[in-house]
């Protein structure tokens, strides 16, 4: 999977929208104005959102990814080389949990998703 594969998932989900908010190359994707999933512009992998810092340790201690350099304990880098059914699922649950977080107005503005 390439940077060019994550930003054709995202840009299916709802109301997602992609920015260089730091400039340099990044693709930070963001629902309501809330990331969601982030490609940096040197270290491969694609940072996404977890539930809660358990999961994101977890997920770390299983392989599935590592930390994420700069962001919160519940956000994780995973590889770029997962299988593509794998990589949209990932993304598919760090888009839902951030949307979720979103007010109740800014959820209505958004066409269902699932």
């Amino acid at each position: 999977m390439s940077r060019d594969t994550v930003n054709a998932i995202c840009e299916t989900f709802p109301g997602a929208e992609a920015s260089d908010p730091w400039g340099g190359g990044h693709d930070a994707w963001k629902v309501g104005g809330k990331m969601f999933a982030c490609i940096g512009s040197k270290l491969p992998g694609v940072n996404i959102k977890t539930d809660s810092i358990e999961t994101a340790e977890m997920l770390i201690e299983m392989g599935v990814g590592r930390k994420a350099p700069y962001f919160h304990r519940s956000w994780i880098v995973i590889p770029l080389d997962l299988p593509e059914d794998e990589l949209r699922q990932r993304l598919a649950d760090s888009y839902r949990i951030v949307r979720k977080g979103l007010t109740r107005k800014a959820q209505a503005s958004l066409a269902p998703f699932d």
